[in-house]
């Protein structure tokens, strides 16, 4: 079979295949981003409009699409209706906006570590990897500056000024990935690059994943004038239109007066998980490795004291009924990741990270 010449980038989702596992009995899964099931919302499917089960617009319905210019405005984004365009799931603005930018040997700045699913679309479509340290960016940059995934770091107010800074003096464009900034347990900068853009073109990524529900695959952008035409072209031949029932839902839950307490009561849920997912660490891993204690988002990043290959535990680590994400994973540029691994502490209960963090200790101790 002669397949496309794209196929050789492609590889399988190294978290995919660990998520495969995590439904066995007894599995005690840090894998994944996945938001604690028993905080997901109460949908009302009551009152359906007929609309919802319609063909509709690319862009994504008017009113979604007005209140997500609403929030943008909100946090330092402002935008028009025109600039909005609702994605089926985030994961769609990084393919879309790699279609867009990308081609065989197109140099794509990013960090390092930066988030795995990013690398596989931007090396599917043969993109060349350089770290955004370089003195000049090239024509897309990639970037999470807030609550970044796999490390958690958030950008400073100068840090984000930098960046922008230097997007405008190399004229390129940032897309700036922004799924977890409303999963805050600190005060800390959170205002988007991209608004602080003076020239440079620019794709903001927003989600309804990590503060409403993954099962919707359901995101947005919001991105520079004269980018629209082209992501929206992209999208019309990807899908013709986002799911129109998980639109209708999102917009209930955004304009649903509950919300502000449902968000606060979020926040503080997370923010009791990380400080108990914190303890233990401290109880296990305080001769193994080193961390820093995330201000937001869902993650850990830890470096062990002994530079290990943590790909070569993870087999052993889930015959032992607990997963975790190897860092090399989500490195760019080799393997400058070894001894480093990402946990995830928002899905597992307080007793299964006591559990799950004693086995992988002792795996990582052997």
């Amino acid at each position: 079979m002669m397949y496309s010449k794209r196929i050789d980038g492609l590889v399988a989702s190294p978290l995919r295949e660990i998520l495969s596992v995590i439904d066995r009995p007894g599995m005690i899964s840090f894998a994944g981003g996945l938001p604690a099931t028993e905080q997901l919302p109460q949908f009302n499917l009551a009152n359906i409009p007929q609309q919802a089960m319609q063909y509709g617009a690319s862009e994504g319905d008017t009113a979604l699409r007005e209140q997500v210019v609403k929030e943008m405005a909100d946090i330092g984004l402002n935008c028009k209706l025109d600039q909005v365009l609702i994605l089926s799931g985030s994961q769609q603005g990084l393919d879309l906006v790699a279609k867009l930018m990308i081609d065989s040997g197109t140099e794509v700045a990013v960090e390092a570590p930066t988030y795995l699913a990013a690398l596989q679309v931007f090396r599917l479509f043969g993109a060349h990897l350089t770290p955004i340290s370089a003195e000049r960016l090239p024509k897309l940059t990639y970037a999470i500056p807030t609550f970044q995934n796999p490390t958690g770091h958030c950008m400073t107010a100068s840090e984000r000024h930098a960046l922008a800074k230097k997007c405008d003096q190399s004229h390129s464009l940032l897309l700036e990935d922004d799924p977890y900034r409303d999963l805050a347990y600190e005060t800390c900068e959170r205002r988007p690059v991209c608004a602080l853009i003076q020239t440079a073109p620019w794709v903001y990524l927003g989600s309804f994943s990590k503060s409403l529900a993954p099962g919707l695959r359901l995101g947005f952008l919001v991105a520079a004038p004269e980018l629209m035409p082209h992501l929206t072209h992209l999208k019309q031949a990807a899908d013709l239109h986002s799911n129109r029932l998980a639109q209708w839902l999102v917009l209930q839950q955004l304009q649903d007066p509950r919300r502000v307490q449902r968000m606060n009561d979020l926040v503080a849920y997370y923010r009791n998980k990380r400080d108990a997912f914190e303890a233990c660490l401290q109880q296990y891993f305080f001769d193994l490795a080193t961390w820093h204690k995330p201000e937001g988002g869902l993650f850990y990043w830890l470096k062990l004291h002994q530079p290990t290959d943590t790909r070569a535990l993870l087999d052993l680590a889930i015959s032992n009924n607990v997963a975790f994400m190897p860092g090399e994973s989500f490195m760019p540029f080799g393997d400058a990741a070894l001894g480093q691994f990402r946990l995830n502490f928002s899905h597992a209960t307080p007793a299964q990270m006591h559990e799950g963090l004693s086995k992988l200790a002792a795996i990582f101790r052997t």
